[in-house]
């Protein structure tokens, strides 16, 4: 039957559907896909964006209307994800023609907003056509890619709720926006060099000093020069220097006050990137993907400065993933580091106004543009461990594309203090905000609270109830007290469990190892290192790592050399101090050294903890590698780093564990192993390989014991990829199913996914 035969044919041989479509189904092309699939099949009706999703209804043959049905499930746009759609029966009514109706921007929250997506190869080919009108015009876009939830202000996605609505269109792309065969076919946030945003060089001051395209090549040369250049994109600002450049990318570090923590580096290319990092096909596939993240990488046979990665650390690499980007790295030809616009500890910077007072000590000039940023999202972060992406720091390319959890809607976690992030949970599922960073700064806390609105006004959602972490004195806790819903309070590392069982769908029994630094135990020690059996009806700690007292609380976490004398003392008693041939007794002076024995025998300013992490600070200290640390995970990631040069074939460290109900595993057999081993000058790295090979065993040993047939690996530790994929290996090897974190970190980025999912679960919210 032909069309004009469908369309003419009687109400009786017609039948309609009104489809009800929710999940990431606006931004993506899809009011499109479906105009050209039920015009093509010759159906009457409408497709238009709700609140909830895509409402379509189509008029027609009972053959075409199934064929459309079948195109939903089967050929929608890339980039869509359909998490349900509801089909009701209809009086046909003898409608003719199908159009993309107004939206509807009443009715309940469902729809998703998907993240900012790389650039497509079609717009790249775009702008780098000569004959095109969009040659070399850095905020080309189309359907298949470009800004979305960093320009989105409010759903339904539409450009007049888009920080583009300030953008008329001129009448070409009008043209392009109006036509079904066109890729810009209702693309909200088309724009071209005639109508769209602009670039501008502004110099220290704030004066412009070139425009357009000609700021583009200016900001080249300032970085061939070694200047530090501020550049606006899609989430925010980076601070960028030539990468091979020492003396730039020293002042960098110096102006930004960050003095060892390695820097993101943008390569212009694959192949630009392959003599810099060994880079597997995994690895290869997230660096070219949508999402465009930053991947953690193993330095190659050429190298960048020093600086960029000092100590032998993994390289944070990146590709373009704007047009801007693209272009700027194509001028200049070389990499770049790219690291987050802001001075440290602060959330990253999207004003360009803002940039001249925040990023005025560090920056020597600015490229900039006129399109506003809605909300900061810094570039995400994600490491390949036993042959898998985990998330590290998930923000642009990721956030907010929902867990799909099944939890009740209306949940508001506030997660925990440090990698802040919030999470809500709705009908599409649970949303979990950008990286929001530490609520340490007046600037984070601003943040975190601009997050927390937006959230919730997004989704129309005043939350039923609230959830924060145990710890009474993180910033976050102290939000959930000012809200009028019921709080319910989750401890840390049942949290890190909850959100991967919330990721991989997993039900109670099971063994959850929850290691990381710090969280309160409820119990008046700092918990870290942890074994708890998840049940149906709640939790129990099971087991945990041997207690010690840890010299100056917090101050521990910068000195990592405070903790190996928690390990010493706790190991070898007050003999531990005398031992001055080890690098983290020699480093303190003997009135410092009486001064810790006291604090530690008295129990003041030494609180009892069982942290994993700095159990392997201390390492990291007694081998000689770190004694200081000036960002988290420094000295654990430097002992990972000498395990992974270990060539040789060693004998892991004992670590027995006690039959006590908790058991305990001790780890002083192996401090007594290391401690000879160091003095016998053993290489660190077998010493390091040594340390992680024991630990990994030991986890078996405990899941063993534990009998439970499932095991969740959660905490920040097990960002540590050889930990993680040797205890994983291990625990396969005797018969354990395993999961990890890794769409959402296993760090406390996850936490608030964690707290919203034990809040529906098990507290029956």
């Amino acid at each position: 039957m032909t069309a004009t035969a469908i369309l003419d044919a009687t109400p009786a041989a017609r039948e309609r559907v009104r489809i009800a479509i929710t999940g990431t189904v606006q931004g993506v092309g899809f009011r499109p896909f479906v105009w050209r699939k039920a015009t093509a099949l010759g159906l009457a009706g409408s497709v238009a964006n709700t609140a909830a999703g895509v409402l379509v209804e189509a008029e027609g043959s009972p053959a075409a209307v199934a064929s459309l049905l079948r195109s939903l499930r089967e050929d929608a746009p890339p980039n869509a994800r359909i998490a349900r759609c509801d089909v009701a029966r209809e009086p046909p009514t003898g409608a003719a023609g199908f159009v993309i109706a107004e939206s509807v921007a009443s009715g309940a929250r469902r729809g998703a907003i998907l993240p900012d997506l790389a650039t497509c190869p079609e717009c790249l080919a775009e702008i780098a056509d000569p004959a095109s009108r969009r040659y070399r015009y850095p905020f080309t876009n189309c359907t298949h890619c470009g800004p979305r939830y960093s320009i989105v202000r409010d759903m339904p996605y539409d450009r007049a709720r888009t920080s583009m609505a300030v953008f008329p269109m001129c009448a070409d792309c009008r043209a392009e926006y109006d036509n079904p065969a066109d890729r810009r076919f209702h693309a909200e946030a088309i724009a071209c060099p005639a109508c769209g945003p602009r670039l501008a060089l502004w110099d220290a001051a704030g004066r412009t000093i070139a425009a357009a395209d000609d700021a583009l090549l200016a900001a080249g040369a300032a970085l061939r020069d070694g200047r530090v250049v501020a550049v606006k994109g899609i989430g925010g600002f980076h601070l960028m220097v030539d990468a091979r450049n020492p003396a730039a990318v020293a002042r960098l570090r110096r102006r930004k006050h960050r003095p060892d923590k390695p820097l993101a580096v943008m390569f212009p290319s694959l192949e630009a990137l392959a003599p810099y990092a060994n880079v597997d096909p995994a690895e290869a596939a997230l660096l070219s993907g949508r999402e465009r993240p930053i991947v953690l990488l193993r330095q190659g046979r050429r190298a960048l400065a020093d600086a960029v990665a000092p100590g032998g650390a993994l390289i944070g690499a990146m590709l373009p993933y704007s047009p801007l980007h693209h272009l700027l790295l194509g001028d200049v030809g070389f990499p770049v580091v790219a690291t987050s616009g802001n001075l440290s500890d602060e959330p990253i910077v999207t004003d360009e106004a803002d940039a001249l007072v925040r990023l005025g000590e560090i920056a020597d000039c600015y490229l900039v543009h006129d399109r506003p940023i809605v909300r900061p999202l810094d570039d995400s972060v994600v490491r390949v461990i036993a042959g898998t992406p985990t998330v590290f720091r998930r923000a642009r390319g990721y956030a907010p594309a929902p867990v799909e959890a099944g939890l009740t809607p209306g949940i508001l976690a506030l997660g925990g203090h440090l990698k802040a992030a919030v999470a809500l949970t709705t009908e599409s599922g649970a949303v979990v905000s950008q990286h929001l960073g530490d609520l340490d700064t007046p600037q984070g806390r601003d943040a975190y609270h601009a997050a927390v609105a937006d959230l919730t006004r997004l989704y129309r959602t005043e939350p039923r109830a609230v959830v924060r972490d145990l710890h009474p004195d993180y910033y976050s806790s102290r939000v959930a007290a000012a809200h009028s819903a019921p709080v319910i309070s989750v401890q840390h590392h049942v949290a890190h469990v909850a959100a991967v069982m919330a990721e991989h769908d997993l039900v109670a029994p099971l063994l959850g190892i929850a290691w990381d630094g710090t969280g309160d135990g409820g119990d008046g020690t700092i918990w870290g290192g942890e074994f708890i059996r998840i049940t149906p009806s709640g939790w129990e700690r099971v087991a945990h790592l041997l207690p010690f007292r840890l010299p100056g609380g917090e101050a521990a976490v910068r000195e990592p050399r405070r903790s190996a004398l928690g390990l010493l003392r706790a190991t070898f008693g007050d003999a531990a101090f005398a031992m001055d041939d080890l690098a983290p007794v020699a480093g303190f002076t003997a009135a410092e050294r009486r001064t810790i024995a006291a604090m530690i025998a008295r129990g003041v300013g030494a609180p009892v903890t069982t942290s994993a992490g700095r159990l392997f600070d201390g390492v990291a200290a007694l081998v000689g590698l770190s004694q200081r640390a000036t960002y988290e995970a420094q000295a654990a990631s430097a002992l990972e780093t000498a395990a992974d040069a270990c060539a040789a074939d060693v004998v892991p460290y004992p670590f027995p564990v006690t039959a006590d109900a908790p058991m305990m595993l001790d780890w002083r057999p192996a401090i007594r192993s290391l401690v000879t081993d160091v003095r016998t000058a053993r290489p660190v790295s077998e010493v390091a390989a040594a340390f992680h090979g024991g630990l990994a065993r030991a986890i078996v040993e405990v899941a063993s014991r534990a009998g439970e047939a499932t095991v969740v690996l959660a905490g920040g530790c097990f960002q540590n990829a050889r930990l993680a994929a040797e205890s994983e290996r291990l625990l396969e090897a005797a018969g354990r199913r395993v999961f990890r974190a890794h769409l959402v970190p296993p760090n406390d980025g996850g936490l608030s996914l964690g707290q919203a999912w034990w809040a529906a679960k098990m507290e029956c919210v």
